[in-house]
């Protein structure tokens, strides 16, 4: 699949509980890449210092040696853990308050998208199969629809053609 690997798309580090997709972040795709002009781009849109700005992935084992600051902070991945879940599609409290009272409205519109797909794509297909299946699903969606390059989450436009992206994907960012 252009922009990801299979062994990505396999990779449970980015295989965030809440459902925001670590391989769809753009801070994740800049760390990935070496790419500094990207990385700028996502520190100055998170507000936090470039060196700062870098994730391999939220299920990184303890202690992560990459993980951005708040995704390291995320009380969601903490619960998750507690709990002995790997992801939030296991638990029956779901959706909880955390993930209703998510701090910014994009990532608030993925969780609830993604969480009832990550559960079906586990009853259809088991859980190690429906787990790459949820994270491939995932990628399939970021792409444009115009020229078929990839997006990250919370694309306003695409980078090569640029065409807006917004609508078709998460939303504008708010």
């Amino acid at each position: 699949m252009e922009g990801w690997s299979e062994e990505e798309i396999r990779n449970k580090n980015l295989m965030a509980p809440c459902g925001l997709y670590c391989g769809a972040c753009g801070v994740y795709i800049a760390t990935r890449d070496k790419n500094e002009k990207f990385k700028a781009v996502m520190a100055n849109l998170y507000q936090t210092k470039l060196g700062e700005t870098e994730c391999l992935g939220c299920m990184q084992a303890d202690p992560p040696p990459k993980l951005y600051n708040y995704c390291r902070m995320c009380s969601i991945r903490d619960c998750v853990k507690s709990k002995g879940f790997y992801s939030c599609h296991q638990c029956k409290e779901w959706p909880c308050g955390m993930i209703e009272n998510f701090g910014l409205a994009t990532g608030f519109r993925v969780m609830k998208r993604t969480i009832p797909l990550w559960r079906n794509k586990v009853a259809e297909h088991g859980d190690e199969k429906g787990c790459i299946e949820w994270a491939r699903a995932e990628l399939d969606r970021y792409h444009c629809s115009t020229c078929g390059k990839p997006l990250f989450r919370g694309a306003q436009q695409c980078r090569a053609c640029k065409k807006p992206v917004a609508d078709e994907l998460d939303g504008t960012l708010s």
